[in-house]
C-alpha cells in the first residue's frame, strides 16, 4: 500500500492563485470565516499585505469537528480544481493552531524551500 504524499507548504495567496496543480497534495493554513455544514465546506482566510486570499477546503473526511469560528488553522489534503475555475483542498487533516506565531510559520516555510532548492541544485 502506497502511502499519501507528506504535503508540501503553500502559501494561501499561491493556492488562490492557482499555482499549485491539480491532485497535489499540500498544507496550508488560515482563518476559519465560515463554515457550511450542510455543505461540508470551510472557508480560511489569508492575508497578504492588504489582500484578502480565500481557500475552500471540503471536510467530508475529517467531520464531525469543532469549528472555531475566528481561530487559525492548518489544513493537509488534495487540492481539486472545480469546473467554474475555482479550487477546493479535500482535507484529510484540519488542526486548530490558534496561537500559532504567523510570522514565524511562513518565516520557516521560506527556508525550507530555500534549503529544497539548495540541496537540488547541488545533486
Amino acid at each position: 500500500m502506497m502511502l499519501p504524499k507528506p504535503g508540501i507548504y503553500f502559501f494561501p495567496w499561491e493556492v488562490s492563485a492557482g499555482q499549485v496543480p491539480d491532485g497535489d497534495t499540500l498544507r496550508t493554513f488560515g482563518r476559519l470565516c465560515s463554515y457550511d455544514m450542510t455543505r461540508s465546506q470551510v472557508t480560511l482566510m489569508a492575508q497578504l499585505r492588504s489582500d484578502q486570499h480565500p481557500i475552500l477546503v471540503c471536510t467530508k473526511l475529517v467531520e464531525p469537528f469543532q469549528a472555531q469560528l475566528g481561530s487559525l488553522y492548518t489544513v493537509l489534503g488534495e487540492l481539486e480544481h472545480q469546473k467554474d475555475g475555482s479550487c477546493v483542498v479535500k482535507a484529510r487533516v484540519l488542526t486548530c493552531v490558534e496561537g500559532m506565531n504567523l510570522p514565524l510559520l511562513e518565516q520557516a516555510i521560506r527556508e525550507q524551500r530555500l534549503y529544497q532548492q539548495e540541496r537540488d541544485s547541488g545533486q
